[in-house]
């Protein structure tokens, strides 16, 4: 019997007497055997819950020895002797506790050879006659290897379990397996221009020499420059040898091949259903007027929030005003040096323009306009009330002297750098300059009404190129040499970091609904990014020839465009929808082309009109463009 048996006293014998077999028989049936009386055991019930067995755990103390009963399903306790024997065969020990497996041996045969037998009975007849009974198995093995029903085993031969993957496949090879196998590429001969002394013509000059470096590896027509030598002997070794050998490998075994069923498309299908361009209008197709007066190139232009001034600054040391409509220029404000930026206010209450020239940012009131709009906007200057205690700042607001104020400067802001860049918040009282130094570029924002300055960061996101304010929301975009950094100005932390895939960016636009930012680059590359979607740019759009100076949005319509060193600006169409699911729909509207490049430099700015859709553009030609 069970050494679990007697726990159970005489009087109660519910032993099942099922026997010996698979207790699994009886998981679906609600008793789990019959007892000597052939009445069914029914199974306990099992009412308890995981919080009944956990209190049951920790307040039972004789818990951890309780087991079921694999039979009758009870629970039993295990007793002191039985917890012995369990901890003595976990051992590896005898489970008797008497047993002694070292006693001393006892020889019941003696080790000593003996003269006489055990017995010296006569051996059997059979032992020396043949058997018949094998006598017949072998008879009938005979039989059936004469007939060829039993075979002798073949020799094994040895074939190698390795073979060539590129062999030329026949059925009785052992690529015959192999039903799908297509045979690798092969590597395209050598050409004129892999010649040690190629025709002059497969010679690059040095035009298409600097060409030939600017481009990606991916989208060379060739991987190296062909070179002349004067003798075999003078060729040095290739440099690309190993790296070639080895991209050859990875072809070789990474590359998957098999076939594919041929299908029959048409190419019309393949090409994407774009709008006409003439169902997108209104857009600028003509150039309308052209402004003249700065003496040299204009970095920079900036329309007020009514669309009747214009603003521009150029290398010849002056800011010009224009009328838009009759491109007549009505005032110049001499500076002195190179103006790097000019930015005018967006709000429409407040008449002001900031221009970047040199260590300095000026803050200019045109007095173009509604008197009274003037007027306000100096008395809002004016009313400044220097703090009790002096703030340490990292800029000097310096108020404009007597001939200064009769240009129509109303206060210099000095930095301790060049500043690159000025721009406004849409609210008009934040501003935000860039300045760049011998080893440093830095971010700072400013409040035109306190005379405030500060710098939002503790360590620099590299090199910084561009700033801009997102037009909706407190975010600040700054954009550095390969990436654009969205910051939190509330939570004062990084929102998001997007990734251009451009070698440099130059310029940056945020849409007016604030969920869609485009970056121009100097490797001719226009970047499109959905915030809402990837921080990877969506599209990539590569429409210039060179670089990209300058990229802008339209405030009313879904219009986006770029100026580059080509002297041309590229208008096109970029609806952004209110859906969710449905992407951006972005297409090419047309070339405007006018400016005439000079110093290997075209269209330096531009900036669309406030409320018609009509574009202007700064060029290196010295002129200012307005196309309609």
């Amino acid at each position: 019997p069970s050494p679990f048996s007697r726990c159970f006293p005489p009087s109660q014998d519910i032993r099942n007497t099922v026997g010996n077999i698979p207790m699994e028989w009886y998981q679906d049936f609600p008793h789990v055997g019959y007892d000597l009386e052939g009445r069914r055991i029914y199974k306990p019930l099992r009412s308890k819950d995981e919080l009944d067995l956990f209190l049951e755990r920790m307040e039972n103390p004789e818990y951890w020895r309780t087991v079921q009963h694999r039979q009758t399903g009870s629970e039993l306790v295990l007793s002191e002797e039985q917890l012995e024997l369990i901890q003595r065969l976990q051992r590896g020990n005898f489970g008797d506790v008497n047993f002694d497996p070292y006693e001393p041996s006892v020889d019941f045969f003696s080790h000593e050879v003996r003269i006489h037998p055990v017995t010296n009975r006569p051996a059997d007849k059979r032992s020396f006659i043949p058997s018949l009974v094998e006598k017949e198995k072998v008879s009938k093995l005979v039989h059936a290897i004469k007939m060829g029903w039993i075979q002798p085993r073949k020799p094994k031969e040895n074939i190698p379990t390795f073979y060539d993957l590129w062999a030329r496949e026949d059925p009785n090879s052992i690529l015959g397996r192999h039903k799908m196998h297509v045979p690798a590429p092969k590597i395209p001969l050598p050409g004129h221009a892999e010649s040690y002394n190629p025709p002059p013509e497969f010679l690059l000059s040095p035009e298409e020499k600097l060409a030939w470096e600017q481009q990606e590896p991916a989208e060379r027509r060739l991987s190296f420059i062909p070179q002349k030598f004067r003798s075999l002997r003078a060729v040095p070794a290739y440099s690309r040898f190993i790296q070639e050998r080895f991209e050859r490998c990875l072809d070789l075994y990474l590359c998957p091949r098999q076939r594919r069923m041929r299908v029959n498309v048409d190419p019309e299908d393949l090409i994407p259903k774009l709008p006409k361009p003439r169902d997108l209008q209104p857009f600028p197709t003509t150039q309308a007027l052209v402004y003249r007066g700065h003496s040299s190139l204009v970095r920079t232009l900036s329309v007020s929030p009514s669309g009747q001034w214009l603003v521009s600054g150029s290398d010849d040391g002056s800011v010009r005003l224009w009328e838009v409509s009759s491109a007549r220029c009505l005032r110049t404000v001499p500076v002195g040096s190179t103006v790097r930026s000019v930015a005018w206010n967006p709000n429409p209450g407040i008449c002001l323009v900031a221009v970047a020239v040199d260590e300095q940012v000026l803050l200019v009131n045109p007095g173009l306009g509604d008197r009274l709009l003037v007027a306000a906007t100096d008395q809002l200057l004016d009313s400044w009330e220097a703090p009790q205690e002096e703030r340490i700042q990292p800029v000097q607001w310096i108020p404009a002297g007597p001939e200064e104020r009769a240009k129509g400067i109303r206060l210099l802001v000095q930095h301790g750098k060049e500043v690159s860049q000025v721009t406004w918040h849409p609210k008009g009282d934040y501003w935000a300059s860039v300045t760049r130094g011998p080893g440093s570029r830095r971010v700072l924002i400013h409040q035109s009404s306190r005379r405030w300055s500060q710098d939002p960061f503790r360590k620099i996101p590299g090199m910084i190129q561009c700033v801009q304010f997102h037009p909706v929301r407190p975010y600040f975009l700054v954009a550095s040499q390969r990436s654009v950094r969205v910051y939190n100005l509330l939570r004062q932390e990084l929102s998001r970091k997007l990734q251009s895939n451009c070698q440099w960016i130059s310029s940056m636009a945020v849409h007016p609904g604030g969920d869609n930012v485009i970056c121009g680059s100097y490797d001719s590359k226009l970047a499109w990014f959905d915030l809402d979607l990837s921080t990877r740019p969506y599209r990539l759009l590569r429409h210039h020839r060179r670089a990209l100076r300058s990229v802008a949005f339209h405030r009313r319509y879904p219009l986006f465009a770029s100026g580059s060193d080509d002297g041309t600006v590229i208008v096109c169409h970029g609806m952004v929808y209110n859906d969710l699911l449905q992407n951006a729909l972005l297409v090419p509207l047309k070339v405007l082309k006018g400016h005439v490049p000079t110093l290997d430099l075209g269209v330096l700015d531009v900036a669309f009109h406030p409320q018609q859709p009509w574009i202007f553009s700064a060029g290196a030609d010295g002129t200012l463009r307005l196309y309609t």
